[in-house]
């Protein structure tokens, strides 16, 4: 599984930081949202087989619209001015120590 950010605002993937949900979603909301972003991915799946490059834009308009409403791309969801960190490699963000601390309890 991959690691969360102590502060709840990304998931690890190979040591990237990627922005999570916003999580004042209701749960009801999130999964709506959800179900339509894995639709959207399965539309962009298709447009790629269709090599229709107006059906891949539509496609991808629609994951775009779908992560910005969840909170994963466009606005941060949180109000403490922090920056944005979405997408960066973490051993190069003040989260570089948590981090390291998760590679070296691994290596153990």
């Amino acid at each position: 599984m991959n690691p969360t950010t102590p502060d709840g605002r990304y998931v690890v993937v190979k040591g990237r930081l990627w922005r999570c949900s916003n999580p004042a979603l209701d749960e009801r909301e999130r999964q709506l949202l959800v179900d339509e972003l894995m639709n959207a991915r399965r539309a962009v799946k298709a447009a790629k087989a269709s090599g229709d490059p107006s059906e891949m834009r539509a496609a991808r308009n629609r994951v775009q619209a779908a992560k910005v409403k969840l909170g994963e791309r466009g606005p941060v969801w949180w109000d403490d001015g922090a920056p944005d960190l979405n997408r960066r490699m973490a051993k190069n963000t003040h989260y570089a120590d948590w981090y390291q601390s998760l590679t070296v309890e691994r290596s153990e």
